[in-house]
């Protein structure tokens, strides 16, 4: 007896350390590529001599320990809208060869690989007509009165819009869509119609044909080839009145909507395209999410929620997340601009509170605003004056400078595949920020950005071993490596769930 006590306690024992330790590594000597961009712009997204893994000795306080076995959410992609204004310089400004080749410098695995896009549902602050100049309109638009049946219903004014999205998806197929419409047409709003604020009449009738403008928008894009993956009901809904296209949609009424209209509407007509809540900034999302996803009958309809950057911390996400946690995160907008031109700042920022951050605090996506606009931040249709795209399009002759924000984007989407899922990776805020994935093919993922003011060499490990990394201040880099078989370090539960097995992440994104 006293035997079969000690060997139950040697085997309790190694259990326990085999849970305990860190994950298994790939294997002795194993090789990884690594892809830098600094804040001297010296190096932009470029590769490496490979790195090697090896045994693990001495000691870095900046030690990060990737565990694969602790998984966290799965992601759905990476990327930014396209605007009005963007279709418009990529269609009507660039040559056909200029065209292709910003393509594949932006979809194809020759560039950096994207593979989400957004799109404004009728006209936003970023519209424009076939000529470049400033156009405010909804897909039915009426000279006066009503038209509840939607006999008026057209995409024509997107045109520019889908001959772009087209192209992508020839680029890449598995190309995901998100649709998010600024306002609804005028004559449904209540007092003087208006493109430019307020809010719906709240009649049964107007909710009716909304959420049918909705059903046949997913329709006639499908019909023009573009599927349409997912919409948010309202972009920035809290905005009462702007110089734009927009609309004010209280949290209660957005729920009311969801709940008794557009998920009826879109089960009625076999619509399995998302529905997702909010999509406004980060520090007034909690009380607006609670509201939509606590109400049961709007949240039986309701994927998820989606934050913008212009307020507020990454942390909010996480605060959803726990509130209500089978329900999914995305962050589906930021601008960067004249208003910060320092390209180390503003890569640094980004890779905090974006490509890294958001993921953090549970983001399924990252998606930043124009995907192009021209030298002066246009053409535009009100609102911003000095946004800037991921790429800058001159009018004149085609000619595509790259961004800061190519590169930040890049840095996730070149390397982590849609379907990935990220994984346990230990972080250090205001330092070496980071977060790891484990691709669809078994590959890992590494992306780390030095926040501070001094450049930093840390330790990555995997079990017994490692590899060290000086990465100098306000710069970035991904790592990427293929374990070898029976050796990615999956391991204990929560596997591929998108449910940690540890406590949940809060509170780790520098503000």
């Amino acid at each position: 007896m006293k035997s079969s006590k000690r060997w139950l306690s040697i085997g309790l024992a190694l259990t326990l350390m085999a849970v305990s330790a860190p994950s298994a590594y790939a294997g002795p000597g194993g090789s990884v590529d690594a892809w830098l961009t600094t804040a001297d712009q010296t190096s932009l997204l470029t590769k490496q001599a490979p790195l090697q893994f090896s045994n693990d000795s001495g000691s870095n306080p900046t030690t990060i320990d990737i565990n694969p076995g602790l998984t966290y959410q799965t992601m759905d992609g990476f990327g930014a809208a396209i605007t009005g204004s963007s279709a418009y310089l990529i269609n009507k400004k660039m040559s056909p060869g200029q065209r292709e080749a910003l393509l594949n410098d932006l979809f194809t695995e020759k560039g950096i690989n994207i593979g989400f896009v957004r799109h404004t549902i009728g006209a936003s602050d970023y519209s424009v007509d076939a000529n470049g100049n400033a156009s405010s309109y909804t897909y039915d638009d009426v000279a006066s009165g009503t038209d509840y049946p939607l006999n008026h219903f057209s995409i024509a004014k997107d045109a520019d819009v889908t001959s772009v999205l087209r192209a992508i998806l020839d680029k890449n197929r598995s190309l995901k869509v998100l649709g998010s419409p600024w306002t609804a047409p005028p004559w449904m709003k209540s007092g003087t119609p208006t493109y430019n604020g307020g809010s719906l009449n709240g009649i049964p009738n107007v909710y009716t044909s909304y959420a049918d403008y909705f059903v046949k928008y997913v329709n006639a894009y499908k019909n023009a080839g573009i599927p349409i993956w997912g919409i948010t009901v309202q972009n920035e809904p809290e905005h009462s009145t702007a110089s734009y296209p927009s609309m004010s949609m209280g949290a209660a009424e957005q729920a009311s909507f969801i709940k008794n209209y557009l998920g009826p509407a879109f089960k009625r007509s076999g619509l399995s395209t998302k529905i997702i809540a909010f999509d406004h900034n980060w520090d007034i999302g909690v009380n607006y999410a609670s509201t939509v996803l606590g109400d049961s009958g709007a949240s039986a309809y309701t994927d998820g929620t989606a934050f913008h950057c212009y307020g507020g911390s990454p942390s909010a996400m996480t605060t959803v997340h726990n509130a209500f946690p089978s329900k999914n995160i995305y962050f589906t907008e930021c601008s960067g601009g004249e208003w910060s031109t320092d390209f180390g700042n503003n890569l640094s920022w980004n890779m905090s509170n974006l490509l890294i951050g958001s993921p953090r605090n549970w983001a399924k996506t990252v998606l930043l605003w124009n995907m192009a606009l021209d030298p002066k931040g246009g053409p535009t249709n009100g609102g911003c004056t000095n946004c800037r795209g991921v790429v800058t399009i001159d009018p004149n002759n085609g000619k595509v400078t790259k961004n800061v924000e190519y590169y930040v984007i890049g840095h996730a989407s070149k390397f982590v595949a849609p379907g990935a899922v990220r994984i346990d990776s230990t972080n250090f805020g205001g330092s070496v920020e980071n977060v790891a994935y484990r691709n669809p093919d078994g590959s890992l993922v590494l992306i780390a950005a030095n926040v501070g003011a001094d450049s930093k060499t840390f330790k990555v490990r995997m079990n017994l071993q490692s590899f060290t990394y000086t990465l100098p201040a306000k710069s970035a880099v991904t790592f990427k490596w293929k374990p070898s078989p029976g050796r990615d370090g999956r391991s204990g539960p929560g596997l591929d769930s998108g449910t940690p097995t540890g406590a949940a992440e809060s509170g780790e994104v520098i503000e």
